[in-house]
């Protein structure tokens, strides 16, 4: 049985590293990042671009 499109690219949450706030949410293909995901977006709230992590 195949794998369904949803378990290869599942939706994950991004939690800013500087005030804890989980501001968005995307997907990722896990057969090539397997790793958690890092990426440098506006937090409304710091109210400039900060690291964003990935959490579970």
């Amino acid at each position: 049985m195949a794998k369904s499109k949803k378990d290869i690219r599942p939706v994950i949450t991004l939690e800013c590293t500087e005030c804890k706030e989980r501001n968005y949410a995307t997907t990722k293909n896990t057969r090539n990042t397997t790793d958690r995901l890092e990426l440098k977006k506006f937090c409304k709230k710091q109210r400039k671009q900060t690291i964003h992590k990935e959490t579970k």
